[in-house]
């Protein structure tokens, strides 16, 4: 899926300015890198033919194995990637990177500086990385990520892989997105305390601690094998797994791969992959829904009914509750 496929000027142009569904969908199942960015590009921006987009798409979905990578800035999740993508093309996948890189709050802009380090793999046909700015969308992920997903899916990737942007402790949407997750650590970068706080490393399917050619390692390892002791696990469920690597120089990535591998086959051996699949589904749904109860409410903006509500409760002569019952009641009608 590389730019440097040879495709006729004018055919390249049309497929990136196109908006017939039914051609992009049927380009993107052939691999054409312009198919699948126009594609995605309509999904970023929110335009009106998403939903035929994504009813094109439906077909396609669950088809990927998707790996979501995240952890603070530094770790090194970047320089993962690129290995993993290199092991999995080695296995003969076709693979799909989506970098979520953060938006600036006072701009709006992003460097989307990720794919920088993974230019090993620009012309490969066989890979596509797409950078994405997060738009000031909380959680590690942009808002579009998931259909983004369901895009390279629809292309005929055999796994995805989604990297957050350098997360803190709560920010754990990943985990509501990927089959597998992986959290990325480095030593040096906490202590037992840091290790036992609930939030991002409770998500974990796999422990990566990279850059394990440094001092501390071998405590940074006890420390989160400690706190996955005290987590309580009932027969048969899943206890994620620990890896050291040195990303930097390709070690350790095999034994990442194997720990996907076997959570994967734990996955499908105990039904959670179609339980994961339908809670992602889920999660998808409602929020579409909110999205379009938001835009629904921005209308009321523009006539009376909000102010009218929010002058009574201003002067006391209603509560909120009760005006935004009665805005919800609007908006059924």
């Amino acid at each position: 899926m590389s730019e440097a496929e040879h495709v006729p000027a004018a055919a390249a142009t049309s497929v990136r300015r196109s908006r017939d569904v039914p051609l992009l969908v049927e380009r993107a199942r052939t691999g054409d890198p312009r198919a699948v960015a126009r594609l995605i590009t309509l999904v970023e921006n929110g335009d009106a033919l998403l939903p035929a987009i994504a009813a094109a798409l439906a077909p396609y979905a669950g088809q990927a194995q998707v790996v979501g990578l995240t952890g603070s800035p530094g770790v090194g999740k970047s320089t993962t990637t690129n290995e993993l993508v290199r092991a999995l093309r080695a296995r003969g996948h076709r693979v799909g990177v989506l970098a979520v890189d953060p938006s600036s709050p006072f701009t709006g802009g992003a460097i989307l500086g990720d794919r920088v380090r993974m230019q090993d793999h620009a012309t490969d046909p066989g890979v596509y990385i797409r950078s994405m700015s997060s738009r000031g969308h909380l959680g590690g992920l942009a808002a579009a990520t998931p259909q983004a997903v369901r895009v390279l899916e629809g292309a005929g990737c055999d796994v995805v892989l989604v990297e957050t942007v350098g997360v803190g402790q709560a920010e754990v949407e990943v985990a509501s997105l990927a089959d597998t997750t992986l959290v990325l650590l480095a030593p040096g970068m906490g202590d037992a305390i840091q290790a036992v706080k609930a939030g991002i490393l409770e998500i974990a399917d796999v422990f990566v601690v990279n850059k394990a050619d440094r001092d501390g390692v071998d405590a940074t390892v006890r420390d989160i094998q400690g706190m996955i002791a005290l987590g309580e696990r009932g027969p048969g469920q899943w206890r994620p797994q620990v890896v050291r690597s040195v990303a930097a120089r390709g070690e350790g990535i095999d034994d990442i791969a194997a720990a996907i591998d076997k959570h994967r086959g734990w996955l499908v051996e105990h039904g959670e992959l179609r339980r994961r699949q339908e809670a992602r589904a889920a999660a998808e749904i409602e929020a579409i829904a909110l999205g379009i109860l938001r835009a629904r409410i921005g209308s009321l903006r523009d006539g009376t009914e909000l102010a009218t509500l929010a002058t009574k409760v201003a002067e006391g002569a209603t509560d909120p509750y009760t005006a935004a019952d009665e805005l919800l009641a609007q908006l059924a009608r």
